[in-house]
């Protein structure tokens, strides 16, 4: 019994010799280590994990940030609000929510109008999915209960009605609540007598509203006409994209036409386009810079100076002094 108590103790001895015999290969200057001679690797000191130096993180990695679509570069999201939505790397105009739009206009807002008009389904129309259920998906995703708001406020020291399509809205289509939206804000403005600014971005009429999106087309039109006849002054800022019935009626209506850099404006798609003449159609084709060459625009604006032309342009329209053109 002795005998085999004894042997495992001799070969944890071996063992413990062989792993802990110290090194013999140092200098003559050196000492041998004998703290790690005779100990077992059970109670060797552990070596220091070195702690590897990283850069600190940039703003880009530590705040909401969002990528160009033209440069794909990464801005936070502050320096693009404090930027206007205009990509400080390569000039790019980002798109902006249409009440972002409006509030970034206005000095001072005094209320909204058309927040009473609710969209029905007249055409109990589905397409992939109801039309309620898109409606209800849409005001989720947005926040907005349509496609078109409108504020009415102060620009500087003029009284103006303005309104602007929100494209993440089912394409900023125009319904039956868009239409009414619209020509309440010219009602207003006649009323007022204020000046009418409509930023327009949207792809067309409304299909699933059918015949009824396609009479807002005439209702808006009418409504123009009325503040034209009355000398009031409407002016229509093109943003990226313009398209279908938007473009056939209110958004080519107004008195003078400004457009972003770059924005694409047109009636019918440009694919649409290319297989109708079976022509490759190439850029600039439907920017906002092929119009202006063609007198569709009356001029293209940085975004960074669309406040202060459009200032000028309703001062001089309203006849106010000492204001520069």
């Amino acid at each position: 019994m002795s005998q085999l108590v004894d042997k495992p103790l001799i070969m944890a001895n071996n063992m413990t010799d062989t792993i802990t015999k110290p090194d013999m290969t140092t200098s003559n200057n050196a000492e041998p280590n004998n703290n790690i001679a005779g100990q077992s690797w059970f109670n060797r000191p552990i070596p220091g994990v070195k702690q590897q130096l990283t850069a600190p993180l940039s703003a880009v990695e530590t705040e909401p940030s969002t990528k160009c679509s033209n440069c794909h570069s990464m801005i936070t999201n502050t320096s693009l609000i404090f930027n206007s939505y205009v990509c400080p790397h390569c000039d790019h105009h980002l798109p902006m929510s249409a009440r972002e739009r409006l509030n970034w206009l206005l000095d001072q807002v005094n209320g909204e109008l058309g927040q009473e008009f609710v969209a029905k389904d007249p055409l109990r129309f589905v397409d992939s999915k109801p039309y309620p259920a898109r409606m209800a998906e849409a005001q989720e995703k947005t926040g907005e209960s349509e496609a078109l708001i409108v504020l009415y406020g102060k620009l500087r020291n003029l009284d103006v009605v303005t309104c602007a399509f929100d494209f993440r809205f089912m394409g900023g289509s125009m319904g039956s609540v868009v239409g009414d939206r619209f020509v309440q804000a010219a009602e207003k403005a006649l009323e007022d007598k204020v000046p009418l600014v409509c930023f327009a971005a949207s792809g067309g009429a409304r299909m699933q509203e059918g015949l009824l999106s396609l009479m807002q087309m005439a209702r808006t039109a009418a409504a123009i006409e009325r503040l034209r006849i009355a000398g009031i002054p409407y002016i229509v800022v093109l943003t990226n994209p313009v398209y279908g019935g938007v473009t056939a009626s209110l958004a080519m209506l107004g008195d003078i036409h400004l457009a972003e850099p770059k924005a694409m404006i047109g009636f019918a798609g440009k694919r649409v386009i290319e297989q109708t003449v079976r022509e490759t159609l190439e850029e600039p084709f439907q920017r906002a810079e092929f119009l202006l060459e063609h007198g569709v625009v009356d001029e293209v604006v940085h975004r960074h100076q669309m406040i202060e032309t459009i200032y000028r342009l309703l001062a001089k329209l309203s006849r106010m002094p000492n204001v520069d053109a």
